[in-house]
């Protein structure tokens, strides 16, 4: 007896059923598959976890005291690196940005590998990615709606934690001008904008972490491998830039320019370190997506 032949989506060939009706930008819309990803639990653990840093935050500097300011000589900084810290307890503002500059270097880094990880993956463990395709939906569209979901969900993440920030702060702290360690404030009416691109240029800097998580969870049927695989990657960046003898190699490093944002955070906004770092970023997660869709595309899915 042969084999039943599988639809042309799940064999991985480009042709498309006809049907009457049928609309292929119509299948999986962004709406579905956003409430889907919603609906995950691992989504509102993740989110749960980002509203309670501020307030362990807060507790922390009501049981230790506050900052007081000691640097080591540094001038407001650590290792040539804006030191917020020191005024963390100034005001609101302070308090945000502080909440985004402990949590920028590896909180934040998982859920975009959560997100971007476990998306394509997590389908396939089901044994539920070859209905998807069968149903039919294009793998490009399929592929494209997940992407945009989840770096959705990665974007909202990253504004999430200041907003609560910003809340709790302006609760705990009173509200006034960012003041900044190396001397001076910014204006109440500076600061938003000001946080608005912190989280901006921090999202950018993540997109490398999402092409690498988006691109594992294309390979494999682990959603656990693809998260994995994608934080043991940016950590393995982070050691790299450590190494100094690397020279000027570091500036290739996504993760050389990861605090880039610090000198939003300044008088006078410089601009020069975030590009840099922006087209580095978007440079490699162009590379890492577009390898996710060429692989998905020829792949035979089996599960």
């Amino acid at each position: 007896m042969s084999a039943p032949v599988q639809p042309p989506e799940v064999r991985g060939d480009t042709a498309h059923p006809e049907a009457a009706g049928y609309r292929a930008r119509r299948t999986l819309p962004l709406r579905v598959e956003a409430m889907r990803q919603l609906r995950r639990r691992r989504t509102l653990l993740m989110g749960g976890v980002l509203a309670a840093l501020p307030f362990i935050l807060i507790i922390a500097f009501a049981i230790g005291g506050t900052p007081d300011g000691e640097d080591g000589g540094c001038g407001g900084r650590i290792g040539g690196r804006i030191n917020l810290m020191d005024v963390a307890t100034e005001s609101a503002a302070n308090f945000a940005a502080t909440s985004l500059f402990v949590s920028a270097g590896f909180l934040l880094v998982v859920p975009v590998a959560l997100f971007c990880g476990d998306t394509v993956a997590s389908e396939a463990s089901w044994s539920s990615l070859r209905y998807l395709l069968a149903a039919p939906v294009p793998r490009v569209r399929l592929l494209w709606s997940k992407l945009v979901v989840a770096l959705g969900f990665s974007l909202a993440a990253m504004v999430l934690l200041p907003l609560v920030a910003l809340v709790a702060g302006t609760a705990a702290y009173g509200w006034g001008p960012l003041k900044l360690p190396t001397g001076g404030a910014l204006s109440a009416g500076d600061t938003v904008p000001r946080l608005a691109i912190v989280v901006a240029f921090i999202f950018v800097s993540q997109l490398v972490t999402a092409g690498l998580a988006f691109w594992l969870s294309t390979k494999t049927d682990a959603p656990l491998g693809a998260v994995g695989g994608a934080v043991g990657l940016t950590i393995v960046g982070n050691v790299l830039d450590a190494v100094t003898a690397l020279g000027s190699w570091r500036d290739f490093l996504p993760a050389h320019w990861q605090f880039a944002w610090a000198d939003a955070l300044q008088p006078q906004l410089e601009w020069g370190g975030m590009i840099k770092g922006t087209a580095v970023s978007v440079t490699y997660a162009l590379i890492l997506f577009a390898l996710a869709f060429r692989g998905f595309s020829r792949k035979d899915i089996v599960s």
